[in-house]
């Protein structure tokens, strides 16, 4: 089972930069999206042999996330069932045979930390959600999480350290959820690869300089260890700020 998931930085603009060629390539049996940044009926894509499952966020041109897989799931839900956390579009959740694939677009801390409380109890709630589901079968957790985990996980920690997304508190709760019975399936393979993101900011070019960040991720349940082929992240390719993470299970 391959599995990709990318933070498109809103699809209509990144269908204007390649994404049905990297969509080809990348050949996922399920695709997932966060920041669709679009309802449904705003774009028509054409993928023969996928459905597609939308979560589109209330307020327009916000957040949303989609799933397009050519697996039949069983069943398909969106939100974590909570009332403050729904209305952004931010999680959708397909039950399949063997295991639950969720994909998350988590808020952002904001500048300033202005939504960091919000942030907290978000944290909480969504993990809560997932020890549901892994208390049934197993969970594979994919898309832009926005915490950077460890020092290791962008170019410039030091400087970085208390702004959003590499906040104590932001890295504390990635502990937790991995505390939980998780594990980080890209550094579980390459527990000392450095230099590899997923999120380079679009301001002074950080890309050109590989001045980034990885919090793109696939999580998954500590009991499906032995079972990843290969965690990989497409750096290689463009069309957002971020680039596709990728999982494949045996």
């Amino acid at each position: 089972m391959k599995m990709i998931s990318w933070n498109v930085n809103g699809l209509r603009a990144c269908l204007k930069k390649g994404f049905m060629e990297s969509f080809c390539r990348l050949d996922a049996d399920v695709f997932c999206l966060q920041e669709t940044k679009m309802q449904p009926d705003q774009a028509i894509l054409e993928l023969p042999g996928y459905r597609q499952f939308w979560n589109s966020a209330e307020k327009k041109g916000y957040s949303g996330t989609a799933v397009f897989t050519r697996i039949e799931p069983q069943q398909v839900s969106y939100g974590i069932g909570a009332e403050e956390y729904d209305h952004e579009g931010r999680v959708i959740t397909l039950e399949f045979e063997e295991l639950y694939l969720v994909t998350v677009y988590t808020p952002n801390a904001q500048r300033g930390l202005e939504r960091l409380s919000y942030r907290m109890g978000w944290e909480d709630a969504f993990r809560a959600y997932l020890q549901r589901l892994d208390a049934q079968k197993p969970v594979v957790v994919c898309g832009d999480l926005n915490v950077a985990h460890q020092e290791i996980d962008l170019k410039n920690p030091k400087t970085n350290h208390h702004n959003a997304g590499f906040t104590d508190e932001e890295r504390g709760k990635f502990t937790e959820l991995l505390e939980a019975g998780f594990i980080d399936t890209f550094r579980t393979l390459y527990p000392e690869r450095t230099g590899i993101y997923t999120w380079w900011s679009y301001l002074r070019k950080a890309r050109n300089t590989n001045a980034g960040w990885r919090i793109d991720y696939f999580v998954a349940s500590e009991r499906l260890r032995g079972r990843i082929k290969d965690a990989t992240i497409h750096n290689e390719i463009f069309g957002s700020d971020h680039c596709p993470v990728g999982l494949e299970l045996l």
